[in-house]
């Protein structure tokens, strides 16, 4: 008869070394956050309910609170529950590793502006005027700077919690296809709080879940995904004028979107509308033109 002791330990250990197994690992990683989380947030959160603004935008604030939550939460995670070096998630730095967060960039923002040029040759969209024509240049490039710093956070820690720790241990805990899948949905799923949350944004979130996932797997690293995650959020918001996944930031374009929400995703943008699937396709043959020509083929 297997012992309680003998039972706890298979239920709690991987078979192949002295380690968490991946799904309890996932559960520390995720209690550890959530600790960080709301340490670091309710400074912010007690000011605002006495009516103190924090120097800077909310989503600045709010950014940089998060960034903390979610490095240091993965760090200690990686280092002391998975016993795996920090690098070791795909972030190791290699001289390539500025080129990936270049041509990602320049990935996510050809993908916004195919989305653009889409709607309006649709005559979805109504020009309304440029920032500047309502601001100084000076306010202009400040708030362009601020909202940059935001999205880079925000690339950061989303691919590092998703692509990086989420992927890498359900892969290790299950297969490389159902790391992918799973932490794709896990991805959705939390996006369901965001403004105007919709059954079509979470399965637009999926894909672009997916999307970033291959931009990993193409290169097994996290530089590239978080370049065009990064990219995708500035082209859309501050550049276009879409709301990024519900939320409406500073935006140099103003316009009007006049098509079906089917298609351009209304209120939530567009994640939420099937304009995102081209959009998708065509970012996909890019990092299958880029990976191809720099790095080997994807491990299958």
């Amino acid at each position: 008869m297997i012992s309680l002791r003998s039972f706890l330990s298979r239920a709690l250990f991987s078979p192949d070394e002295r380690r968490l197994r991946a799904g309890w690992r996932l559960l520390a990683q995720a209690f550890l956050l959530l600790f960080l989380a709301v340490a670091l947030l309710l400074p912010f959160l007690l000011l605002s309910m006495f009516g103190i603004s924090f120097p800077g935008s909310d989503l600045l604030s709010q950014e940089l609170a998060t960034l903390f939550a979610v490095t240091i939460s993965v760090y200690l995670a990686r280092r002391f529950i998975d016993r795996r070096s920090f690098a070791s998630l795909g972030l190791q730095l290699r001289p390539r590793a500025g080129l990936d967060i270049l041509v990602g960039l320049v990935i996510g923002g050809l993908m916004m502006t195919s989305i653009y040029l889409l709607e309006w040759s649709a005559g979805w969209l109504t020009f309304q005027g440029f920032a500047w024509s309502e601001g100084t240049i000076a306010s202009v490039m400040l708030q362009t700077a601020q909202m940059l710093v935001a999205f880079i956070l925000a690339g950061w820690q989303e691919e590092l919690i998703s692509r990086g720790y989420h992927l890498q241990n359900l892969a290790e805990g299950l297969n490389l296809p159902w790391g992918w899948v799973l932490s794709s949905l896990v991805f959705a799923l939390l996006h369901l709080a965001n403004p105007g949350a919709t059954l079509l944004s979470t399965l637009g979130i999926l894909a672009a879940g997916l999307f970033l996932g291959y931009a990993y797997l193409a290169t097994r690293q996290l530089w590239l995904p978080i370049g065009i995650h990064i990219g995708w959020n500035f082209f859309e918001g501050v550049v276009f004028g879409y709301p990024v996944s519900g939320y409406h930031v500073f935006h140099l374009i103003s316009q009007q979107v006049n098509g079906p929400a089917l298609f351009t995703g209304g209120d939530f943008g567009p994640e939420a509308g099937l304009v995102l699937l081209p959009a998708l396709l065509l970012g996909s043959g890019l990092i299958y033109l880029y990976a191809h020509s720099k790095y080997t083929r994807v491990v299958k």
